[in-house]
Protein backbone atom coordinates (compact mmCIF):
# COMPACT_ATOMS: atom_id res chain seq x y z
CA UNK A 1 0.00 0.00 0.00
CA UNK A 2 1.01 3.65 -0.44
CA UNK A 3 3.16 5.04 2.40
CA UNK A 4 1.51 7.88 4.28
CA UNK A 5 3.35 11.16 4.97
CA UNK A 6 1.40 13.52 7.20
CA UNK A 7 3.03 16.49 5.46
CA UNK A 8 1.43 15.51 2.13
CA UNK A 9 -1.86 17.17 1.20
CA UNK A 10 -4.76 14.77 0.59
CA UNK A 11 -7.55 15.75 -1.82
CA UNK A 12 -10.82 13.81 -1.71
CA UNK A 13 -12.88 13.66 -4.90
CA UNK A 14 -16.40 12.25 -4.52
CA UNK A 15 -18.90 10.96 -7.04
CA UNK A 16 -21.05 13.80 -8.27
CA UNK A 17 -18.18 16.32 -8.25
CA UNK A 18 -18.82 19.44 -10.31
CA UNK A 19 -18.11 19.24 -14.02
CA UNK A 20 -18.01 15.44 -13.93
CA UNK A 21 -18.34 13.82 -17.37
CA UNK A 22 -19.26 10.15 -16.97
CA UNK A 23 -19.55 7.44 -19.65
CA UNK A 24 -20.09 3.69 -19.26
CA UNK A 25 -19.63 1.10 -22.02
CA UNK A 26 -21.20 -2.23 -21.08
CA UNK A 27 -20.22 -5.53 -22.70
CA UNK A 28 -22.14 -8.82 -22.98
CA UNK A 29 -19.48 -10.61 -20.91
CA UNK A 30 -19.85 -9.31 -17.33
CA UNK A 31 -17.61 -6.34 -18.03
CA UNK A 32 -17.86 -2.56 -18.35
CA UNK A 33 -15.52 0.31 -19.16
CA UNK A 34 -16.04 3.38 -16.95
CA UNK A 35 -14.64 6.74 -18.11
CA UNK A 36 -14.81 9.95 -16.09
CA UNK A 37 -13.54 13.49 -16.41
CA UNK A 38 -13.69 15.54 -13.20
CA UNK A 39 -12.44 19.00 -12.23
CA UNK A 40 -9.91 18.66 -9.38
CA UNK A 41 -7.97 21.11 -7.21
CA UNK A 42 -4.46 19.69 -7.57
CA UNK A 43 -1.86 20.05 -4.80
CA UNK A 44 1.23 22.12 -5.34
CA UNK A 45 4.04 19.62 -5.28
CA UNK A 46 3.66 16.04 -4.12
CA UNK A 47 0.27 15.06 -2.70
CA UNK A 48 -2.53 12.49 -2.78
CA UNK A 49 -5.74 12.49 -4.79
CA UNK A 50 -8.36 10.04 -3.53
CA UNK A 51 -11.34 9.08 -5.69
CA UNK A 52 -14.14 7.44 -3.69
CA UNK A 53 -17.29 5.67 -4.89
CA UNK A 54 -15.54 3.60 -7.52
CA UNK A 55 -16.83 0.13 -8.41
CA UNK A 56 -16.23 -2.51 -5.76
CA UNK A 57 -15.48 -5.04 -8.53
CA UNK A 58 -13.00 -2.82 -10.34
CA UNK A 59 -10.06 -4.49 -12.13
CA UNK A 60 -7.27 -2.50 -10.46
CA UNK A 61 -4.63 -3.14 -13.15
CA UNK A 62 -6.91 -1.54 -15.76
CA UNK A 63 -6.99 1.92 -14.11
CA UNK A 64 -5.76 4.85 -16.21
CA UNK A 65 -5.23 8.41 -14.87
CA UNK A 66 -4.19 11.44 -16.91
CA UNK A 67 -4.08 15.20 -16.34
CA UNK A 68 -2.12 18.17 -17.65
CA UNK A 69 -2.09 19.63 -14.13
CA UNK A 70 -0.06 16.88 -12.50
CA UNK A 71 2.39 14.06 -13.17
CA UNK A 72 1.52 10.63 -11.82
CA UNK A 73 3.95 9.01 -9.35
CA UNK A 74 1.96 6.05 -7.97
CA UNK A 75 -1.55 4.66 -8.14
CA UNK A 76 -3.30 2.31 -5.70
CA UNK A 77 -6.67 0.74 -5.16
CA UNK A 78 -7.78 0.50 -1.51
CA UNK A 79 -10.59 -1.93 -0.77
CA UNK A 80 -10.10 -2.99 2.87
CA UNK A 81 -13.66 -2.00 3.79
CA UNK A 82 -14.75 -1.65 7.36
CA UNK A 83 -16.83 -4.47 8.92
CA UNK A 84 -17.38 -5.86 12.41
CA UNK A 85 -14.97 -8.73 11.75
CA UNK A 86 -12.32 -6.39 10.34
CA UNK A 87 -12.64 -4.09 13.35
CA UNK A 88 -12.22 -6.98 15.76
CA UNK A 89 -9.14 -8.18 13.88
CA UNK A 90 -7.61 -4.70 13.95
CA UNK A 91 -8.26 -4.32 17.69
CA UNK A 92 -6.37 -7.45 18.78
CA UNK A 93 -4.18 -6.48 21.81
CA UNK A 94 -6.19 -3.28 22.30
CA UNK A 95 -8.92 -2.29 24.74
CA UNK A 96 -12.58 -2.85 23.83
CA UNK A 97 -15.91 -2.47 25.66
CA UNK A 98 -18.49 -5.27 25.23
CA UNK A 99 -22.20 -5.47 26.05
CA UNK A 100 -23.81 -8.89 26.48
CA UNK A 101 -27.47 -9.91 25.99
CA UNK A 102 -28.26 -9.39 29.69
CA UNK A 103 -26.83 -5.83 29.50
CA UNK A 104 -23.68 -6.86 31.40
CA UNK A 105 -20.66 -4.76 30.57
CA UNK A 106 -17.17 -6.17 29.98
CA UNK A 107 -13.98 -4.20 29.42
CA UNK A 108 -10.58 -5.59 28.59
CA UNK A 109 -7.83 -6.22 26.06
CA UNK A 110 -9.04 -8.21 23.03
CA UNK A 111 -7.00 -11.43 22.72
CA UNK A 112 -8.96 -13.30 20.01
CA UNK A 113 -11.98 -12.84 17.75
CA UNK A 114 -11.76 -16.17 15.92
CA UNK A 115 -14.89 -18.01 17.02
CA UNK A 116 -15.57 -16.85 20.59
CA UNK A 117 -14.43 -13.40 21.71
CA UNK A 118 -11.65 -13.67 24.30
CA UNK A 119 -10.56 -10.69 26.42
CA UNK A 120 -8.21 -10.08 29.36
CA UNK A 121 -10.24 -8.10 31.86
CA UNK A 122 -8.85 -5.23 33.89
CA UNK A 123 -8.18 -7.49 36.89
CA UNK A 124 -6.04 -9.77 34.67
CA UNK A 125 -8.58 -12.60 34.40
CA UNK A 126 -9.46 -14.14 31.01
CA UNK A 127 -13.05 -14.17 29.81
CA UNK A 128 -14.52 -15.94 26.77
CA UNK A 129 -17.83 -14.76 25.32
CA UNK A 130 -19.85 -16.58 22.69
CA UNK A 131 -20.43 -14.25 19.74
CA UNK A 132 -24.17 -14.87 19.95
CA UNK A 133 -24.10 -13.42 23.48
CA UNK A 134 -22.44 -10.15 22.42
CA UNK A 135 -24.91 -7.50 21.28
CA UNK A 136 -22.58 -4.50 21.14
CA UNK A 137 -18.85 -3.81 20.81
CA UNK A 138 -17.59 -0.29 21.37
CA UNK A 139 -14.42 0.71 19.48
CA UNK A 140 -12.73 3.99 20.43
CA UNK A 141 -11.73 4.83 16.84
CA UNK A 142 -11.54 3.55 13.25
CA UNK A 143 -8.22 1.74 12.83
CA UNK A 144 -5.80 2.95 10.18
CA UNK A 145 -6.14 1.22 6.83
CA UNK A 146 -9.89 0.58 7.01
CA UNK A 147 -12.12 2.61 4.71
CA UNK A 148 -15.88 2.86 4.26
CA UNK A 149 -15.89 2.79 0.43
CA UNK A 150 -13.55 1.45 -2.26
CA UNK A 151 -11.10 4.21 -3.14
CA UNK A 152 -8.60 4.95 -5.91
CA UNK A 153 -5.50 6.72 -4.63
CA UNK A 154 -2.91 8.54 -6.74
CA UNK A 155 0.34 10.08 -5.58
CA UNK A 156 0.91 13.02 -7.91
CA UNK A 157 3.21 15.98 -8.37
CA UNK A 158 0.75 18.80 -9.00
CA UNK A 159 0.87 22.41 -10.20
CA UNK A 160 -1.39 23.72 -7.43
CA UNK A 161 -4.26 24.68 -9.74
CA UNK A 162 -7.65 23.38 -10.80
CA UNK A 163 -7.84 21.21 -13.89
CA UNK A 164 -9.41 18.20 -15.52
CA UNK A 165 -8.48 14.68 -14.48
CA UNK A 166 -9.37 11.79 -16.77
CA UNK A 167 -9.95 8.40 -15.17
CA UNK A 168 -10.93 5.13 -16.79
CA UNK A 169 -11.11 1.54 -15.56
CA UNK A 170 -12.67 -1.82 -16.30
CA UNK A 171 -15.01 -3.44 -13.82
CA UNK A 172 -16.74 -6.79 -13.53
CA UNK A 173 -20.33 -7.04 -12.35
CA UNK A 174 -22.00 -5.32 -15.31
CA UNK A 175 -23.57 -6.94 -18.34
CA UNK A 176 -26.34 -6.47 -20.84
CA UNK A 177 -28.40 -8.56 -23.18
CA UNK A 178 -31.13 -7.98 -25.68
CA UNK A 179 -34.62 -9.34 -25.22
CA UNK A 180 -37.30 -9.39 -27.88
CA UNK A 181 -41.07 -9.73 -27.87
CA UNK A 182 -42.67 -11.21 -31.00
CA UNK A 183 -46.44 -11.36 -31.57
CA UNK A 184 -47.59 -13.52 -34.50
CA UNK A 185 -50.70 -12.95 -36.58
CA UNK A 186 -53.57 -15.44 -36.92
CA UNK A 187 -51.88 -17.37 -39.76
CA UNK A 188 -48.31 -17.13 -38.40
CA UNK A 189 -47.29 -15.43 -41.66
CA UNK A 190 -46.39 -12.08 -40.10
CA UNK A 191 -45.39 -10.79 -36.69
CA UNK A 192 -44.59 -7.64 -34.77
CA UNK A 193 -41.16 -7.50 -33.12
CA UNK A 194 -40.07 -5.27 -30.27
CA UNK A 195 -36.51 -5.10 -28.98
CA UNK A 196 -35.35 -4.25 -25.46
CA UNK A 197 -32.03 -4.17 -23.69
CA UNK A 198 -31.56 -5.28 -20.08
CA UNK A 199 -28.58 -3.69 -18.34
CA UNK A 200 -27.61 -5.33 -15.04
CA UNK A 201 -25.36 -3.42 -12.67
CA UNK A 202 -23.84 -5.39 -9.80
CA UNK A 203 -20.45 -3.68 -9.89
CA UNK A 204 -20.75 -2.14 -6.43
CA UNK A 205 -21.19 1.45 -7.64
CA UNK A 206 -23.92 3.66 -9.13
CA UNK A 207 -23.42 5.78 -12.25
CA UNK A 208 -25.57 8.91 -12.27
CA UNK A 209 -26.60 10.61 -15.49
CA UNK A 210 -24.05 8.63 -17.48
CA UNK A 211 -23.58 8.37 -21.21
CA UNK A 212 -24.36 4.71 -21.82
CA UNK A 213 -22.98 2.59 -24.65
CA UNK A 214 -23.54 -1.10 -25.29
CA UNK A 215 -20.96 -3.18 -27.15
CA UNK A 216 -22.40 -6.11 -29.09
CA UNK A 217 -20.07 -8.83 -30.29
CA UNK A 218 -17.79 -11.60 -29.12
CA UNK A 219 -14.95 -9.59 -27.56
CA UNK A 220 -11.99 -11.72 -26.51
CA UNK A 221 -11.50 -11.41 -22.74
CA UNK A 222 -8.87 -13.34 -20.81
CA UNK A 223 -10.01 -15.10 -17.65
CA UNK A 224 -7.44 -14.14 -14.99
CA UNK A 225 -6.80 -16.49 -12.09
CA UNK A 226 -8.94 -15.55 -9.15
CA UNK A 227 -11.18 -13.34 -11.21
CA UNK A 228 -14.64 -14.83 -11.21
CA UNK A 229 -17.53 -14.28 -13.54
CA UNK A 230 -21.05 -13.69 -12.29
CA UNK A 231 -23.26 -13.23 -15.33
CA UNK A 232 -26.70 -11.76 -14.82
CA UNK A 233 -29.66 -12.72 -16.88
CA UNK A 234 -32.96 -10.91 -16.49
CA UNK A 235 -36.05 -13.12 -16.49
CA UNK A 236 -38.84 -10.53 -16.47
CA UNK A 237 -41.95 -10.43 -18.65
CA UNK A 238 -41.94 -7.29 -20.74
CA UNK A 239 -44.90 -5.14 -21.64
CA UNK A 240 -45.69 -4.59 -25.30
CA UNK A 241 -43.97 -1.49 -26.61
CA UNK A 242 -45.84 1.39 -28.19
CA UNK A 243 -45.31 1.40 -31.93
CA UNK A 244 -44.83 5.16 -31.83
CA UNK A 245 -41.70 5.08 -29.68
CA UNK A 246 -38.65 6.65 -31.35
CA UNK A 247 -35.34 4.75 -31.42
CA UNK A 248 -33.39 5.52 -28.26
CA UNK A 249 -30.10 3.95 -29.37
CA UNK A 250 -27.87 5.01 -32.24
CA UNK A 251 -26.13 2.00 -33.78
CA UNK A 252 -22.75 2.07 -35.50
CA UNK A 253 -20.20 -0.46 -36.69
CA UNK A 254 -17.14 -0.38 -34.44
CA UNK A 255 -14.07 -2.50 -35.24
CA UNK A 256 -15.55 -6.01 -35.73
CA UNK A 257 -18.46 -5.31 -33.36
CA UNK A 258 -21.47 -3.02 -33.14
CA UNK A 259 -21.89 -0.16 -30.69
CA UNK A 260 -25.27 1.07 -29.45
CA UNK A 261 -25.24 4.56 -27.88
CA UNK A 262 -28.19 5.72 -25.79
CA UNK A 263 -29.19 9.19 -27.03
CA UNK A 264 -29.78 10.59 -23.56
CA UNK A 265 -28.07 10.33 -20.16
CA UNK A 266 -29.36 7.68 -17.78
CA UNK A 267 -28.57 6.48 -14.27
CA UNK A 268 -27.40 2.92 -13.60
CA UNK A 269 -28.12 2.17 -9.95
CA UNK A 270 -26.13 -0.45 -8.10
CA UNK A 271 -27.89 -3.84 -7.85
CA UNK A 272 -30.34 -2.73 -10.52
CA UNK A 273 -31.62 -4.15 -13.81
CA UNK A 274 -32.64 -1.39 -16.22
CA UNK A 275 -34.79 -2.01 -19.31
CA UNK A 276 -34.64 0.36 -22.28
CA UNK A 277 -36.39 0.07 -25.63
CA UNK A 278 -33.91 -0.86 -28.37
CA UNK A 279 -36.04 -0.01 -31.40
CA UNK A 280 -39.72 0.77 -32.21
CA UNK A 281 -42.04 -2.14 -32.94
CA UNK A 282 -41.17 -3.61 -36.35
CA UNK A 283 -43.89 -4.98 -38.63
CA UNK A 284 -42.34 -8.15 -40.04
CA UNK A 285 -44.48 -8.83 -43.09
CA UNK A 286 -42.98 -12.10 -44.30
CA UNK A 287 -42.62 -15.01 -41.84
CA UNK A 288 -42.09 -18.63 -42.76
CA UNK A 289 -43.35 -21.32 -40.41
CA UNK A 290 -41.30 -24.50 -40.66
CA UNK A 291 -41.96 -28.02 -39.36
CA UNK A 292 -38.78 -30.07 -39.10
CA UNK A 293 -38.32 -33.73 -38.28
CA UNK A 294 -34.66 -34.61 -37.59
CA UNK A 295 -34.65 -37.92 -35.71
CA UNK A 296 -31.17 -39.05 -36.71
CA UNK A 297 -29.31 -36.50 -34.63
CA UNK A 298 -29.17 -33.54 -36.99
CA UNK A 299 -30.26 -31.18 -34.21
CA UNK A 300 -29.14 -32.03 -30.66
CA UNK A 301 -32.25 -30.28 -29.29
CA UNK A 302 -34.58 -32.51 -31.31
CA UNK A 303 -36.62 -34.88 -29.17
CA UNK A 304 -37.21 -38.34 -30.60
CA UNK A 305 -40.37 -38.56 -32.73
CA UNK A 306 -41.05 -34.83 -32.24
CA UNK A 307 -41.60 -32.30 -35.01
CA UNK A 308 -39.85 -29.02 -34.18
CA UNK A 309 -41.66 -25.78 -35.06
CA UNK A 310 -39.60 -22.77 -36.19
CA UNK A 311 -40.49 -19.24 -37.28
CA UNK A 312 -38.10 -17.73 -39.80
CA UNK A 313 -37.80 -14.22 -41.26
CA UNK A 314 -35.16 -12.01 -42.82
CA UNK A 315 -33.53 -9.11 -41.01
CA UNK A 316 -34.10 -6.59 -43.78
CA UNK A 317 -35.66 -3.17 -44.35
CA UNK A 318 -38.77 -4.66 -46.00
CA UNK A 319 -39.54 -6.12 -42.56
CA UNK A 320 -38.84 -2.73 -40.90
CA UNK A 321 -35.55 -4.12 -39.62
CA UNK A 322 -32.29 -4.26 -41.57
CA UNK A 323 -30.25 -3.44 -38.46
CA UNK A 324 -27.70 -5.55 -36.56
CA UNK A 325 -29.67 -7.49 -33.95
CA UNK A 326 -27.73 -8.24 -30.73
CA UNK A 327 -27.96 -11.77 -29.37
CA UNK A 328 -30.65 -12.39 -26.81
CA UNK A 329 -33.88 -14.13 -25.86
CA UNK A 330 -37.00 -13.93 -28.02
CA UNK A 331 -40.38 -14.56 -26.40
CA UNK A 332 -43.23 -15.29 -28.79
CA UNK A 333 -46.93 -14.55 -28.17
CA UNK A 334 -50.11 -15.11 -30.14
CA UNK A 335 -53.62 -13.71 -29.74
CA UNK A 336 -56.24 -16.26 -28.71
CA UNK A 337 -59.85 -16.16 -29.94
CA UNK A 338 -60.90 -14.03 -26.97
CA UNK A 339 -58.25 -11.44 -27.88
CA UNK A 340 -55.84 -12.19 -25.05
CA UNK A 341 -52.14 -12.73 -25.64
CA UNK A 342 -50.83 -16.24 -24.95
CA UNK A 343 -47.17 -17.20 -24.61
CA UNK A 344 -46.26 -19.88 -27.21
CA UNK A 345 -42.50 -20.33 -26.81
CA UNK A 346 -39.08 -18.72 -26.57
CA UNK A 347 -35.63 -19.14 -28.04
CA UNK A 348 -32.26 -17.41 -28.15
CA UNK A 349 -30.84 -15.81 -31.25
CA UNK A 350 -27.16 -15.10 -31.85
CA UNK A 351 -25.79 -11.77 -33.07
CA UNK A 352 -27.53 -11.40 -36.43
CA UNK A 353 -26.23 -9.09 -39.16
CA UNK A 354 -28.61 -7.22 -41.44
CA UNK A 355 -29.99 -9.17 -44.41
CA UNK A 356 -29.42 -12.45 -42.54
CA UNK A 357 -32.14 -14.86 -41.42
CA UNK A 358 -33.58 -15.02 -37.92
CA UNK A 359 -34.80 -18.44 -36.77
CA UNK A 360 -36.89 -18.85 -33.62
CA UNK A 361 -37.70 -22.32 -32.33
CA UNK A 362 -41.00 -22.16 -30.42
CA UNK A 363 -41.35 -25.81 -29.42
CA UNK A 364 -42.71 -29.10 -30.80
CA UNK A 365 -45.87 -29.69 -32.83
CA UNK A 366 -48.69 -31.42 -30.96
CA UNK A 367 -50.70 -32.77 -33.93
CA UNK A 368 -47.90 -33.81 -36.29
CA UNK A 369 -46.16 -37.10 -35.48
CA UNK A 370 -43.00 -38.62 -36.90
CA UNK A 371 -41.56 -42.11 -36.58
CA UNK A 372 -38.22 -43.47 -37.74
CA UNK A 373 -36.95 -47.03 -37.71
CA UNK A 374 -34.18 -49.02 -39.32
CA UNK A 375 -35.76 -51.85 -41.30
CA UNK A 376 -32.73 -53.75 -42.60
CA UNK A 377 -28.97 -54.09 -42.18
CA UNK A 378 -26.42 -56.02 -44.25
CA UNK A 379 -22.66 -56.40 -44.62
CA UNK A 380 -22.08 -55.86 -40.92
CA UNK A 381 -24.16 -52.71 -40.93
CA UNK A 382 -22.40 -51.11 -43.89
CA UNK A 383 -25.68 -51.31 -45.83
CA UNK A 384 -28.92 -50.43 -44.07
CA UNK A 385 -32.47 -49.35 -44.81
CA UNK A 386 -34.62 -46.77 -43.00
CA UNK A 387 -38.34 -46.04 -42.99
CA UNK A 388 -39.78 -42.71 -41.84
CA UNK A 389 -43.51 -42.11 -41.30
CA UNK A 390 -45.30 -38.78 -40.91
CA UNK A 391 -48.91 -38.36 -39.69
CA UNK A 392 -50.85 -35.10 -39.74
CA UNK A 393 -53.75 -34.72 -37.28
CA UNK A 394 -54.26 -31.02 -38.02
CA UNK A 395 -57.15 -29.65 -40.08
CA UNK A 396 -54.87 -28.17 -42.74
CA UNK A 397 -52.11 -29.47 -44.98
CA UNK A 398 -48.58 -28.97 -43.67
CA UNK A 399 -45.14 -29.32 -45.19
CA UNK A 400 -42.61 -31.18 -43.09
CA UNK A 401 -38.88 -31.05 -43.72
CA UNK A 402 -37.35 -34.44 -42.96
CA UNK A 403 -33.62 -34.25 -42.22
CA UNK A 404 -31.40 -37.35 -42.12
CA UNK A 405 -27.72 -37.58 -41.26
CA UNK A 406 -25.64 -40.19 -43.07
CA UNK A 407 -22.07 -40.34 -41.82
CA UNK A 408 -18.96 -41.32 -43.76
CA UNK A 409 -18.48 -41.98 -47.46
CA UNK A 410 -21.86 -43.23 -48.67
CA UNK A 411 -23.80 -44.20 -51.76
CA UNK A 412 -27.59 -43.97 -51.97
CA UNK A 413 -28.88 -47.27 -53.37
CA UNK A 414 -32.57 -46.40 -53.45
CA UNK A 415 -34.80 -43.74 -51.90
CA UNK A 416 -38.23 -42.13 -52.07
CA UNK A 417 -38.02 -39.43 -54.79
CA UNK A 418 -37.57 -35.79 -53.81
CA UNK A 419 -34.55 -36.08 -51.52
CA UNK A 420 -31.80 -33.49 -51.79
CA UNK A 421 -28.19 -33.69 -50.63
CA UNK A 422 -27.69 -30.54 -48.50
CA UNK A 423 -24.13 -31.31 -47.41
CA UNK A 424 -21.70 -34.23 -47.24
CA UNK A 425 -23.64 -35.86 -44.42
CA UNK A 426 -27.14 -34.40 -44.68
CA UNK A 427 -30.11 -35.19 -46.92
CA UNK A 428 -33.58 -33.63 -46.78
CA UNK A 429 -37.09 -34.15 -48.11
CA UNK A 430 -39.88 -31.55 -48.19
CA UNK A 431 -43.03 -33.58 -47.63
CA UNK A 432 -46.59 -32.16 -47.89
CA UNK A 433 -48.97 -34.07 -45.61
CA UNK A 434 -52.74 -33.60 -45.86
CA UNK A 435 -55.10 -33.68 -42.84
CA UNK A 436 -55.30 -37.20 -41.33
CA UNK A 437 -52.86 -38.49 -43.94
CA UNK A 438 -49.86 -40.74 -43.26
CA UNK A 439 -46.87 -40.60 -45.57
CA UNK A 440 -43.87 -42.91 -45.60
CA UNK A 441 -40.32 -42.29 -46.81
CA UNK A 442 -37.74 -45.03 -47.30
CA UNK A 443 -34.12 -45.16 -48.31
CA UNK A 444 -31.31 -47.70 -48.50
CA UNK A 445 -27.72 -46.57 -48.26
CA UNK A 446 -24.29 -48.20 -48.54
CA UNK A 447 -21.43 -46.94 -46.37
CA UNK A 448 -18.25 -47.33 -48.43
CA UNK A 449 -15.46 -48.81 -46.34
Amino acid sequence: MLKRFFSLPIILVFAGSLYADLAVTVYNQDLALVRETRQVEFPKGVGEIRFVDVAARIIPTSVHFASKQASLLEQNYEYDLVSADKLLQKYIDQRVDLTAQDDKQFTGVLLSSAGDIVIRELDGSIRSLNRAQVVNVHFPDLPAGLITRPTLVWLVNGKGSQGAAEISYLTNGMSWEAEYVAVTDADDKALSLTGWVNIANNSGAAYKEAKIKLMAGDVNILQDEGRGRYGIRAERMMAMADAGVEPQFKEEAFYEYHLYTLQRPSTLGNNQVKQISLFPTADVKSVKKEYRFAPSGYDWRQEKDKIKVTLEFENKEANELGIPLPKGKVRVYKASKDGGMEFIGEDRIDHTAREEKVRISTGNAFDIVGERKQTDAKRGGAEYAVEIKLRNRKKETVEVIVAENIWGDWTMLEATPGWEKKSANLIEWKVPVKPDEEKALTYRVLINR
